[in-house]
């Protein structure tokens, strides 16, 4: 019987394009249900499509500092959220809650 080869699944291989990228994190932020650290996740597998150190350019920081705060590993402060967001193009928004 011949072995199966597997590859590990890389979301930011996919996400190509800011439509895709934007519903991503939309759907991650709706599925976080609160997790800093997940979000984190997120933003760095939309860092990675679109480009590591572009995006550590375009939101002031260096690619190790960018890195070391999308790794999941520990909750980014809200100022680089907002940062690396605007460097991916992307903006935050707010809705109500439905209950």
């Amino acid at each position: 019987m011949a072995k199966t080869k597997t590859t590990k699944y890389d979301v930011a291989e996919h996400l190509r394009t800011p439509e895709e990228m934007a519903a991503y994190l939309k759907a991650c932020m709706e599925e976080a249900d609160g997790d800093a650290t997940f979000i984190a996740k997120a933003l760095g597998h939309v860092a990675r499509a679109k480009g590591m150190s572009q995006v550590a350019r375009d939101a002031g920081l260096s690619r190790e500092s960018l890195y070391k705060a999308l790794s999941g590993d520990r909750a980014p402060t809200f100022d680089t959220i907002l940062k690396v967001i605007n460097a991916l193009g992307l903006k935050l928004h707010a809705e109500a809650v439905k209950h």
